[in-house]
């Protein structure tokens, strides 16, 4: 097999990996994924929201809303001070994406000012 037909089907079976990671993240959302998509889904309905998107088949982000070009990412202690968590806004950021982070906690307790910030984030533009 060529080199040229090999990374086709590497590729291929990368993304499918990738969408299959995505699909089983989405049936397997945590509380605050599944409040938040909820709570998206209500109360922001003007916008349109994907959960678990896959980004350049590189990074599987929590929600996005494609035509503002905004992420937010839902975080639980693990994300605490992660270098990859950096890296990974980093590469968002250069593809003309604004990253939103909220912690798990906050989301459970206070989703309403969660949902303010995100409104305001859309409503005032993008990077």
């Amino acid at each position: 097999m060529d080199i040229k037909k090999a990374a086709t089907i590497n590729h291929r079976q990368y993304d499918e990996n990738i969408k299959s990671l995505a699909k089983n993240n989405r049936k397997n959302a945590t509380d605050a994924e599944k409040k938040f998509w909820y709570a998206l889904r209500d109360k922001l309905k003007d916008f349109k929201f994907k959960r678990q998107f896959s980004v350049d088949n590189k990074y599987i982000v929590d929600f996005v809303c494609l035509e503002e070009r905004l992420i937010i990412e839902l975080d639980g202690g693990q994300h605490n001070e992660n270098i990859k968590d950096f890296e990974r806004t980093e590469y968002l950021k250069r593809q003309k994406f604004k990253v939103v982070r909220f912690w798990n906690n906050e989301v459970l307790k206070k989703i309403d000012s969660c949902l303010e910030a995100v409104r305001a984030e859309l409503i005032n533009g993008n990077p």
